[in-house]
This record gives structure tokens, sequence and C-alpha cells, in this order.
């Protein structure tokens, strides 16, 4: 474990600076897993920032109210929580035809990722942000992951770049399909508009528009 200012991070978790709970929801990232460096830090709290902003983000819900939301929903409709295990910060929660399945996305000081498969001896896909795992399973980011965000065009980057996820439930292992975020909020219009712009190639060519106006496409980069 990392120590940094002085103090562990283990040690953060017994107390809650200012900027440890986030205003409008009881998601305190000290009382969960620690973290491994101030950059891991900030880099949970840049996601928290957009996840809130996402409109599907349901903060402390636990897996039997993600059931009952979900319950009605069709398949491949999902929402992101806080997760209930104290080793993890969030959890997928997601509709299948097998009912709703809770998938707990780890937190590493490389990035955020779904559980590895046992039976699979590839590593899943890492993410800076929670936006974007969602983003790459929902087949939305053309399959750029960290480790195939290189551009190459071997068959080993075409693999990762394509691979599914399988759900493990009796038994049986289902692909993980996303297809809609349930709604926690009403989006505002401006933030309707910068997902259009997000789905159309994001806040390139906007080297003209007025920088307040740039800093806000910026803050929020994901097409969901």
């Amino acid at each position: 474990m990392v120590a940094f200012n002085g103090r562990s991070p283990l040690a953060m978790s017994s107390v809650n600076p200012p900027e440890a709970r986030v205003q409008g929801t009881n998601f305190t990232p000290h009382h969960y897993k620690p973290f491994r460096s101030h950059a891991h830090y900030r880099q949970v709290m840049c996601a928290l920032r957009k996840l809130q902003e996402s409109g599907f983000y349901w903060g402390a819900v636990g897996g039997r109210e993600a059931s009952s939301l979900l319950r009605s929903e069709a398949p491949g409709t999902f929402l992101v929580r806080d997760s209930s295990d104290h080793h993890h910060f969030f959890t997928l929660s997601v509709q299948t035809a097998r009912g709703t399945k809770n998938l707990r996305i780890h937190s590493e000081g490389n990035g955020f990722f779904l559980q590895p498969d046992p039976q699979n001896t590839q590593e899943p896909p890492q993410f800076d942000c929670v936006l974007k795992l969602i983003t790459h399973y929902m087949g939305r980011d053309g399959g750029r992951s960290r480790e195939g965000a290189s551009g190459g065009n071997s068959r080993e980057s075409k693999e990762k770049r394509f691979s599914v996820y399988l759900i493990h439930t009796g038994g049986e292992r289902i692909p993980l399909e996303l297809r809609r975020p349930l709604s926690s909020s009403l989006s505002t219009l401006q933030h309707m508009c910068r997902r259009t712009l997000n789905n159309l190639g994001g806040s390139e060519g906007t080297e003209q528009i007025p920088h307040t106006l740039r800093d806000y496409l910026e803050e929020y980069d994901a097409p969901i």
C-alpha cells in the first residue's frame, strides 16, 4: 500500500475531509476501499463526478432495490450504484433474460474493470473512467480501452477490442449486453446537447467556440 503526504490511505478511511463526501449522495469514498495513492483518489473522484452528471447513477441503492427497479425493464437496461461490498466503490446492475445481475466494478491504480473471468486467461480491459468502461461494453467506443488504444492492427489487439464479457450465473455463461441506462434523474437540455456532440465526435473542431463552452464539453466526454 502506498502512503502519500505522510499518511497511509488506510488511515484516511477513518476521516472525512470536505472533498470526501460529495453533495447529493451518501457515497463517502474513505468509508470504503482505501486508496492506493493520491492519483487513485483523484481518479475515483473524477469518475464519481461524471457518474453524477450521467443521469443513471443511483447512489446508495442496494441490490434488492436495483433488482426491483430493473425487473420490469427490457434486457440490456442497466444502472450504476454504490457497491455494498466495502472492497469496491461501484456496482453495475443490469437486467438480463435470467433476471437482474450485479457486477462489481474493480478499481485499481491503473483504472476500472469488471471482475476477471476465472476461466479466461485474458485480462479484462481497464479504463480510467467508469463511463468509458460502460461505453466500451455498449460497443460505442470503437473498442478502445487502455490496452487497445494504441491503434495497433495485431491479431491480439483485435481480439481484445472485440472481446465479449460473460456473466456466470446458475452454471451458465451469458454475454453481457448493455443497451440502455435507467435514468435516475432528468437531464438538462445543455447536458443532452453535450451528449449529442460527444456522439458526433466530442469536442473535435471546437477551437473557435468560447473557452467556457469548450470547458463544459470537456468536463463530460461520454456519449451516454
